[in-house]
């Protein structure tokens, strides 16, 4: 399944204009965070390798996770804040374990 397919799976209305936070699977399994108000042509630009240099070297190979947001200013933000994660909480977000991201949330794991 596509990129695209995977994330309609995951938000059926991928409307323009509205502000998603995603993580994407690398070939590697490493985890990429992103934000995008038009998400159907920024996985095409990941697909492609034009997105950023870390897809361009390290190409996805699933979405793990979506969030829609507000606004972009929103999506940037959690963005940011998803950035600053363990790698164990972003695992944890992507498997909506409510209980690991308490836990994780107070330590510094």
């Amino acid at each position: 399944m596509s990129l695209v397919g995977e994330a309609r799976r995951m938000v059926p209305s991928l409307s323009r204009g509205i502000s998603f936070v995603y993580v994407l699977r690398l070939q590697s399994g490493g985890l990429y965070i992103g934000c995008s108000t038009n998400l159907e042509k920024r996985y095409g630009e990941h697909e492609k390798g034009s997105a950023c240099r870390t897809t361009k070297l390290d190409p996805p190979k699933s979405v793990a996770w979506i969030e829609m947001q507000t606004d972009l200013p929103a999506a940037r933000r959690r963005e940011t804040q998803i950035k600053k994660w363990s790698r164990a909480k972003k695992e944890a977000l992507i498997l909506q374990d409510t209980e690991s991201l308490r836990r994780l949330a107070k330590s510094r794991d």
